[in-house]
């Protein structure tokens, strides 16, 4: 089955509902939004939309569930929506009966499969991309969060200029969800005067968060689990999604990496030719590099490896992988 855009996903729904979609990608808001958008053009004409709308996770519902909701007929409705999550963690015995479901879905059920990534050596991925219209929501380019934050800008009423912009998507980076809150608070600190300002961001975002993201690392590098933790649960508390804060670890690492590959090379003039650190932390920076042994280093670089595919095949939560990973890293 041919994959959409998500623009065309739009342009689709518009020409009229398919029987079975894939919304497959690490990026999870539009991924939700999309559903949501599939869901309303499903129950559009329904006054009973609690009684035809199902959700399931194969984490802890039988498939045999899911496939008995899809094949009910709708109440009092044209048609009705069940979304299945987590099916990479189908049972290799359940496969055939999802895969006879795909190859004969019934006529008046939607039903929309959601995942960050297929584990194609199942059977049933092959025929879940075969059967599927598939639509990918990978992680947004700096362009693409941008255009993405204008427009959330517009709907909250307020503006700011374009190299503000810039620098909110630097600070934030492109996780939509994470942007999102970040425009809120932004948006509801300007409500008085309508315009966001270059103080109002350095203020709600740039100081804390930078000032965050360095204190995780460091209490990390120090063996400080106690202290660790606490500014992982700031950060979460925060906004930060957990997949963001997994990368913003190994991104701390592997800039480890190379700084100690630096420093052998040509000292810190050359890490810092070739490492972007904000004057306050190349210090600590340097003292950082001294006394991190490349195992140690290594050692971090694969515990984030680890901690992001088993959160990306939903190995119990999020948050709970990733204070394991924290807790590993500062032993």
């Amino acid at each position: 089955m041919k994959t959409l855009s998500r623009t065309e996903l739009e342009r689709s729904l518009r020409e009229g509902l398919r029987p079975l979609y894939l919304l497959l990608g690490p990026e999870v808001y539009l991924r939700r939004v999309a559903a949501q958008a599939i869901t309303e053009a499903a129950l559009s004409r329904t006054l009973l939309r609690e009684f035809n709308e199902s959700a399931f996770s194969l984490l802890s519902d039988p498939v045999q569930s899911a496939i008995a909701a899809a094949e009910q007929l709708p109440m009092m409705s044209d048609m009705r929506v069940v979304r299945i999550r987590d099916f990479a963690r189908l049972r290799e015995n359940d496969e055939d009966i999802l895969i006879r479901y795909l190859n004969n879905p019934a006529p008046t059920t939607v039903m929309i499969f959601i995942a960050d990534e297929l584990d194609k050596r199942k059977k049933s991925s092959k025929v879940l991309l075969d059967v599927c219209t598939v639509v990918e929501f990978g992680l947004l380019k700096d362009a693409e969060a941008k255009s993405w934050a204008k427009s959330r800008l517009k709907e909250l009423k307020v503006t700011t200029d374009d190299q503000v912009l810039s620098e909110i998507i630097r600070l934030v980076g492109t996780d939509v969800q994470t942007l999102y809150n970040e425009l809120e608070k932004l948006a509801s600190a300007a409500a008085d005067t309508g315009r966001i300002t270059p103080v109002l961001v350095d203020e709600l975002i740039g100081r804390s968060r930078e000032l965050s993201n360095f204190e995780l690392g460091d209490h990390l590098l120090a063996g400080n689990r106690k202290k660790a933790l606490e500014t992982l649960h700031r950060l979460l508390e925060d906004g930060a999604e957990p997949v963001m804060l997994v990368g913003l670890i190994a991104g701390n690492y592997h800039r480890l990496a190379l700084g100690k590959h630096l420093m052998t090379r040509g000292g810190r003039e050359e890490v810092f030719r070739n490492i972007s650190l904000p004057p306050f932390k190349r210090d600590s920076y340097i003292s950082t590099l001294q006394r991190s042994s490349a195992a140690k280093i290594a050692r971090g670089i694969q515990l984030t490896a680890a901690a992001d595919l088993a959160i990306k095949t939903s190995q119990a939560t999020p948050r709970l992988q990733l204070e394991m990973l924290v807790c590993e890293l500062a032993s």
